[in-house]
């Protein structure tokens, strides 16, 4: 993506619509756990395990909700942001670290098996970056923000 596109893309989100398209954990969550019950998926990847994913997807309406209405700090926000993006990217070197393969550290009981099969494989391909982007961009969008703030 060339950089005017790039700028295009972070100028024209809406921060207050983004923070409700984290609730999609939610579902994911509960098809992960499921996952894990039918033996495709090992148990650190469910929120009974390691994956903390889930808070951020409830915590996500409460959010967009204080973005709408104002009452919220950008500080507190780009923490927000900060935390899921964390979350998200543990689960993701969890998962990684999962799969059956010469990378494989966790899981020899129950390894990753899911994502090689469709529609799971779009979590990865599909979902994980939406959710990867929107943090990064509303991090920097807020960082943005808050310095065009200091030198007006």
């Amino acid at each position: 993506m060339t950089g005017k596109r790039l700028e295009w893309a972070v100028r024209n989100r809406d921060l207050k619509r983004s923070y409700f398209l984290h609730t999609i954990r939610i579902p994911i969550e509960i098809a992960l756990l499921q996952l894990y019950i039918y033996g495709s998926i090992p148990k650190l990847m469910t929120f009974e395990g390691r994956n903390f994913d889930i808070l951020i997807g409830i915590i996500a309406p409460i959010i967009g909700y204080y973005v709408t209405k104002g009452l919220i700090k950008r500080k507190s926000l780009i923490m927000w942001n900060a935390i899921g993006l964390f979350f998200v990217l543990f689960i993701v070197v969890n998962a990684v670290l999962s799969i059956e393969g010469p990378f494989q550290v966790f899981a020899f009981d129950q390894p990753n098996k899911a994502v090689n099969y469709f529609p799971y494989v779009l979590l990865p391909a599909v979902i994980v970056p939406i959710v990867i982007y929107t943090h990064i961009s509303d991090i920097l969008i807020l960082i943005k923000q808050r310095e065009n703030k200091t030198s007006d």
